[in-house]
């Protein structure tokens, strides 16, 4: 439950520019202009020998469905003993009047549940399932993977103390088990037992058997979720039996005795828990499609960019290439009570990076993704940025998973999305920029204490719940390869480049193909395969911004390299000192090095020469298609869908250095279009939720030789779609 995750989160940590008009001008490529619907997310999978270390390809699959790739996500849970036509049917018939789509069903799967009642319950979820489909609703179930809560089990009887919980939890290095009883957490109430239990136990079994019974009710997808090492009670879990047995036989390796990342040992235990819980879940899935073929997999992700997915062991692109499954991604807001309303620029830009990242670590598949808020204003902000990096929306008021911020702007926000899916989530990115998110140089680059979520840590006056405790190693800008890739983001965010995050497990030629420009923030571990792709990108005429002092110096399990993996392409090795900057041809492309990390001094300040030297390299090989003149604070993301190009603008001038209480402040652009030679401009139409109707409207545009303007006010969110014949 998405509450739940957020405060266990929090539990850990506690442990442990003006606004004003400005000038948008888009050059449209004739290269690009025209290219067919979806082919930045559906590149065919990399032949074993261009792909690097992580996951392997597997063979091509059944596609999404369509239904799927459109939805509009909203809870519509109901009681146990709910009566279909008293209690179900209205539930759906409101949700339906809200332009939802599929709802996600969250009951009592949370709970201990003896095989008699889980029985009886699927009966229920037949019945829920059936009557949504009369209604032309799709149906998701939601199944925590591995915890356990026992209702009244402090005192009474407990899936650890009289179930199997005891032999099949997860333990702590230090043997300790991963149960609590209720006040640790929220979710868990006074009274209750949480038991967290491991996937390598007879669990898994247990689970996946049940998982069979929920895909014969007819639901269309089932919603695992976050299947982590709990680190609320306990940290680096799992050190059980089973867990030891399966590291053992995997790596050779016993388990370490203690977390310290200078041991080669516990490091690779590090990586070897993403693989582990990898495994997990692509046996979810298989055991649904077992059943039924159709059923697809949705499994809830917290874990995004930052270190987290280091501590609890979640990584979610592992599952990038996977057929049939994909994530809901719980991105967090800063405030549980608050929303993002006192958000500044580098946290929104922060907020930005998630999304991204979770569009990019979906794959070719959907990227499902919480859109919180806790006033319709921010949430439909918010919501804005969930359209605009690719993600359905899983519209709910923070912290909570089975409220609507508010009805009438989550009708009108869906109405939008029902009435433009094809431009939102079937157009082909326009971004000629990548920035590479390296999954070993997260867990492994100077590792220190923080989850690094957003940048301020410190609550504003009178807010309440604050993400970060107000403790100041949170940030991401205290850590040195995360800030470095985050800084990265708010320096193309703030000069209007598009671009596209690019996940490293699994990476093959492929994936980088259409970039012109790739930059590798503080790329420091790197496996061999990986290292040949990237180097192969840039002899074939690719771009690579490479940043910090030990670039590739060490390998995918963090452990130091005797050269560096790419010191043919940087143009120096270990030996020599290591330059402060270099630029280096290789094959028929080019390497810029910059040995300071540039990103997390633009991260930390504000400050436009450090960002004019590290986006110098792009301004250089790969202008951007879009440019736009006056304020920084607006997200804009290019696309095209046939004949038209779509430019999609986020107004977040709310937000400033500082924080302040949140009012949205609406901006006049003038797009400008260079129209490519024999081409004209057909139609433009700008749309917007921010307006009383979701349609688009016809706008006027101006010529002067190839060049088309058109002028537009943005409160919110707008869509602009030029069409050239």
């Amino acid at each position: 439950m998405d509450e739940r995750r957020r405060l266990s989160r929090r539990s850990l940590l506690q442990s442990g520019l003006g606004a004003g008009g400005l000038a948008v001008t888009t050059s449209l490529l004739p290269g690009l202009w025209g290219r067919a619907p979806g082919t930045a997310w559906a590149a065919s999978p990399a032949s074993p020998a261009a792909t690097a270390a992580g996951p392997p390809a597997p063979a091509p699959g059944a596609a999404f469905p369509d239904w799927a790739r459109y939805a509009r996500i909203a809870d519509g849970t109901f009681d146990d003993d709910a009566d279909p036509v008293r209690d179900m049917k209205p539930v759906i018939d409101k949700l339906k009047a809200q332009h939802v789509s599929v709802i996600e069903v969250d009951t009592i799967l949370s709970n201990w549940l003896p095989d008699a009642e889980f029985t009886a319950h699927t009966a229920q979820l037949k019945r829920f399932s059936d009557l949504a489909h009369a209604a032309g609703i799709r149906v998701v179930v939601y199944y925590p993977s591995l915890e356990v809560i026992s209702v009244g089990g402090e005192k009474g009887k407990s899936f650890y103390k009289d179930g199997d919980g005891k032999n099949w939890v997860q333990r702590g290095l230090d043997g300790k088990p991963n149960v609590f009883y209720g006040s640790l957490v929220v979710w868990v109430d006074p009274g209750d037992e949480s038991c967290w239990v491991s996937p390598n136990s007879p669990w898994r079994d247990h689970y996946l058997t049940r998982i069979k019974a929920l895909a014969r009710t007819g639901v269309d997808a089932i919603w695992p979720d976050v299947p982590i090492y709990f680190d609320g009670a306990l940290s680096w879990c799992d050190a059980s039996t089973w867990a030891a047995t399966a590291f053992k036989a995997d790596t050779g390796l016993a388990l370490p005795a203690t977390a310290d990342f200078s041991q080669p040992a516990f490091r690779r235990y590090v990586e070897w828990r993403h693989h582990n819980l990898n495994r997990f879940q692509l046996d979810i899935a298989a055991a649904g499609r077992s059943v039924n073929p159709d059923l697809v997999t949705f499994v809830e992700t917290v874990t995004m960019d930052y270190k987290y997915a280091t501590t609890v062991g979640l990584d979610g692109a592992y599952l990038r290439r996977a057929d049939g499954v994909s994530h809901v991604w719980e991105v967090d807001v800063l405030g549980n009570y608050d929303g993002m309303r006192h958000a500044t620029a580098s946290d929104w830009t922060c907020l930005i990076s998630m999304y991204k990242y979770a569009r990019a670590a979906s794959g070719t598949k959907p990227a499902w993704a919480f859109s919180y808020g806790w006033k319709a204003d921010d949430a439909s902000l918010v919501m804005a940025e969930t359209l605009a990096a690719g993600c359905n929306p899983y519209e709910v008021k923070s912290p909570f998973k089975t409220d609507s911020t508010d009805t009438a702007m989550r009708t009108r926000m869906y109405g939008f999305v029902a009435a433009h899916q094809e431009e939102l989530f079937a157009a082909a990115s326009g971004a000629t920029v990548g920035v590479y998110h390296s999954s070993a140089s997260r867990d492994f680059v100077s590792p220190v204490e923080g989850s690094g979520m957003y940048v301020n840590t410190k609550p504003p006056a009178g807010v309440k719940d604050w993400w970060s405790f107000d403790t100041p190693e949170e940030s991401c800008t205290q850590q040195k390869w995360l800030g470095e890739f985050r800084g990265t983001v708010k320096s193309l965010v703030l000069a209007h480049i598009p671009f596209n995050t690019v996940p490293s497990p699994g990476v093959g030629a492929d994936d980088l193909a259409g970039y012109r420009v790739l930059y590798l923030p503080n790329l420091q571990a790197v496996a061999t395969a990986e290292a040949d792709v990237l180097r192969s990108y840039v002899a074939g005429g690719g771009t690579v911004v490479i940043t910090g002092p030990a670039p590739t110096g060490l390998d995918e399990r963090g452990d130091a390299r005797s050269e560096y993996a790419l010191a043919d392409v940087l143009g120096f090795r270990k030996a020599d000192p290591v330059p402060a900057t270099k630029r280096t041809a290789f094959g028929q492309g080019t390497c810029w090095f910059f040995k300071d990390l540039l990103g997390l001094k633009y991260l930390s300040r504000t400050h436009q020469p450090t960002a004019d030297t590290l986006l110098g390299p792009v301004r250089a090989a790969a202008p951007p298609a879009v440019t736009l003149t006056g304020d920084p604070r607006v997200h804009l993301e290019l696309s095209y869908l046939g004949d038209a190009a779509i430019v999609q603008l986020v107004n977040f001038t709310a937000f400033g250095d500082t924080p302040a209480s949140f009012a949205p402040k609406p901006t006049t652009c003038t797009v400008g279009l260079t129209v490519p030679a024999g081409r004209h401009v057909r139609a433009a139409t700008v749309s917007s939720p921010d307006h009383s109707d979701p349609g688009p409207r016809p706008v006027a545009w101006k010529t002067d030789g190839d060049k088309a303007s058109v002028e537009l006010t943005v409160a919110q969110y707008s869509l602009l779609n030029v069409t050239v014949n």
